[in-house]
């Protein structure tokens, strides 16, 4: 853990980071600040710490008027001689609020509240991290594909459309190649990134990277060609022209 202290009184900041070393040797106090001045300068060239001990009465003021000039992420054990700053301190990001002469005890008790809280922190962002993964995952890369006695693995990424002929479903890739499905048109829009696939009618789903050209056809419809195109083209159904708009336009 690494910790500053920010602390006039040179005696008072050598035994802050002895107790800390006593309580826990695993914390490293990067640096002792001694003015508001030094500390508005130090935080504003450097990365915020894991925690900041900070006496509230600096030689050139008090410590609140360091937060009216840099912002500090890191959370803040307060340290004084004098408890009527201590409603005060709770409306910055404080975590405790030490009398001195401070006891090994009390410091070791400020210490297990910020790890607890720390370590909440770094729960939530875990399972904030997990949702994230667990919805990048949730659509299907590749497709792995019997052609007759061999297997084939199939990017999506590669695929141009789905599509269902004769009660038939089949993907279609960019390079032309057609290959039969097991799933139906329903199963794989589930399966894939709506984001880069869009089902325009009852029997086409279509890769947007693969769209080449848009044009009006009749009234209020659209026809797509696509590479390596069907000869007829793709009919947007009516219904779904709005939607398919939208989608493009994202």
């Amino acid at each position: 853990m690494n910790v500053v202290i920010v602390e006039d009184e040179r005696l008072a900041a050598e035994r802050l980071a002895d107790i800390l070393q006593a309580v826990d040797q695993q914390i490293k106090v990067l640096k002792v600040l001694e003015s508001v001045e030094e500390a508005v300068n130090w935080f504003s060239s450097h990365s915020s710490p894991d925690l900041v001990f900070m006496d509230i009465q600096l030689e050139d003021g008090i410590s609140f008027e360091i937060f009216d000039e840099v912002k500090i992420e890191a959370p803040v054990i307060f340290t004084t001689a004098f408890d009527e700053y201590a409603i005060r301190a709770f409306k910055v990001n404080s975590v405790d609020y030490l009398l001195k002469p401070i006891n090994r005890e009390e410091l070791a008790g400020a210490l297990l509240k910020f790890k607890k809280k720390y370590n909440e922190q770094l729960d939530f962002e875990l399972k904030v991290r997990r949702v994230i993964e667990n919805v990048s995952n949730r659509y299907k890369s590749r497709f792995f594909i019997k052609i007759g006695m061999r297997f084939q693995s199939v990017p999506v990424s590669r695929i141009c459309c789905f599509f269902v002929e004769e009660r038939n479903t089949f993907l279609k890739t960019a390079e032309g190649k057609i290959y039969d499905l097991d799933q139906s048109l329903d199963q794989l829009q589930s399966l894939v990134d709506p984001e880069q696939f869009f089902r325009v009618n009852r029997n086409f789903l279509v890769n947007i990277n693969c769209i080449v050209e848009v044009v009006s056809y009749s009234t209020n419809r659209l026809k797509l060609k696509l590479e390596k195109d069907f000869e007829e083209g793709i009919i947007v159904s009516r219904d779904k022209v709005t939607d398919f708009k939208r989608w493009m336009d994202k």
